[in-house]
């Protein structure tokens, strides 16, 4: 195969790698004991903070990593074993996208709603899909 055609299927498979990533975004686990020493009124803010922060729309960090690599690469073919060089050329993304950060956001919230509710207080939430 030659480069463009190798380009070509990259960017096809990287498209349809991001098309199934949409979807709902599930919270990550983040421990309530984070805002163990915060108050009623405290935790109302924090919640609050993070809202408005996730209502606002996240702002991810832009890294996306790309290389080529060049290497030899062995193995049985049409003409029987033999070496050659190898060409490839990888993109990549930050484990950091606007996905993961509102995951991290997201779970943020529900510990601060555990947190609530651990200490007797009432906070107001946003309901969630």
């Amino acid at each position: 195969m030659n480069i463009q055609i190798k380009l070509v299927v990259s960017s096809l498979m990287l498209m349809l790698l991001s098309a199934c990533a949409t979807g709902p975004v599930k919270p990550n686990y983040v421990s309530p004991t984070l805002y163990q020493n915060l108050n009623c009124n405290q935790l109302q803010a924090e919640y609050n903070r993070l809202q408005q922060y996730i209502s606002q729309g996240v702002e991810s960090p832009k890294r996306i990593f790309s290389g080529v690599g060049l290497g030899l690469g062995g193995g049985w073919g049409r003409g029987g074993w033999g070496f050659g060089p190898s060409i490839s050329f990888n993109l990549g993304q930050s484990s950091n996208s606007k996905r993961t950060e509102v995951a991290q956001l997201l779970g943020q919230q529900d510990a601060i709603a555990q947190a609530a509710r651990f200490k007797n207080c009432y906070i107001e939430t946003v309901r969630r899909n």
